[in-house]
């Protein structure tokens, strides 16, 4: 019997999906501050114990998140080799329709919009164009950094529904198909799609050829920052920066720059390298720039794909076939 402890907010329906796998599946589902791990073959939490000693017969855990970088220092990833997987691919399909609205919002001049409703007031007739004369989108250059399941998604979109041209940079670009988890009829399985690959050293390349950028990497030590003053300098000075992925991974303070000298046409930022972002983050102060609190990944069904996934998973542990969404610690995602 292989006994499966849930410590997430699972409902007896998605736990039965569980229990469904096989008669050979104990699950039982507990608070993860006062669940009994000494029997657990696999978890599936958000917040794994850091004391292993507490389940001394762990022979695998899914973490509820799609990054692994904030257990990074926890013991499970750092003293052990555990096999982890993720829930990567569950929201990519909301994560690429966030970038192509805060897109489509930039290029069509919504704030401006939005701002001149609350001011009550009609633009005069003389400013109409110069104020909402929109960005092309259509047949644009999109350059996506991280080719995982968001950037996938999000360039089927791009292609299908703008005729975008898509240049994708990824950590080795010969490996183009994805493993991961993926929900029928979206992303981009077999990398068919863009135009052009880009290893990261020639990420610059990307950015001078791209109207759109939107950075999807996940946060490792090869992508900290992975975006400063001098990529900024190399992207278009009408270029939109869109930023679903990792705050760390981009330079802040550069950004702002870039933005405040109108050095780039504009951005949307959902995720910040501090959250909350300290009062007074110069990003707040600008007027071509949307901030989102870090929701672009909200999804009302997202335990329900999850508990899909974890049964897909559980299907697969059994039979011994490869795991989706299987940590590399080597690569940090």
């Amino acid at each position: 019997m292989l006994d499966v402890l849930v410590t997430m907010r699972f409902n007896e329906t998605q736990l039965d999906r569980l229990r469904a796998v096989s008669p050979d599946v104990r699950v039982t589902c507990a608070d993860a501050g006062a669940a009994d791990y000494s029997r657990t073959d696999v978890l599936y939490a958000g917040a794994p114990p850091r004391d292993l000693s507490r389940a001394p017969n762990l022979k695998w855990v899914q973490v509820h998140m799609a990054g692994i970088n904030a257990l990074y220092d926890h013991p499970l990833y750092a003293d052990s080799a555990i096999p982890l997987t993720t829930t990567s691919g569950v929201h990519a399909g909301t994560i690429a329709e966030y970038a192509m609205t805060v897109l489509l919002a930039l290029a069509h001049r919504v704030p401006a919009m939005v701002e001149w409703q609350r001011r009550g007031v009609w633009p005069p007739d003389e400013q109409r164009w110069p104020l909402f004369v929109p960005t092309e989108v259509r047949g644009a250059t999109l350059g996506i950094i991280g080719y995982g399941s968001i950037g996938r998604e999000l360039a089927r979109i791009a292609r299908t529904a703008f005729a975008m041209r898509v240049l994708a940079c990824k950590r080795d670009p010969s490996q183009r198909p994805d493993t991961g988890y993926c929900a029928p009829g979206t992303v981009d399985p077999e990398g068919r799609l863009p135009d052009a690959w880009f290893p990261p050293e020639k990420l610059r390349d990307l950015l001078a050829r791209s109207e759109v950028v939107v950075m999807a990497a996940p946060l490792t030590p090869a992508t900290d920052r992975m975006l400063g003053a001098a990529e900024f300098a190399a992207m278009k000075p009408s270029a939109y920066f869109i930023n679903v992925g990792r705050g760390a991974t981009v330079d802040e303070p550069a950004l702002a720059a870039a933005l405040r000298e109108r050095r780039l046409g504009g951005a949307a930022i959902d995720v910040f390298a501090q959250e909350p972002p300290p009062a007074g983050h110069p990003l707040y102060a600008l007027d071509n720039v949307i901030v989102s609190p870090h929701v672009s990944g909200f999804l009302p069904s997202y335990d329900e794909r999850c508990s899909e996934l974890f049964a897909e998973n559980l299907k697969r542990y059994l039979s011994g076939a490869p795991l989706l969404n299987l940590v590399d610690r080597a690569k940090g995602y």
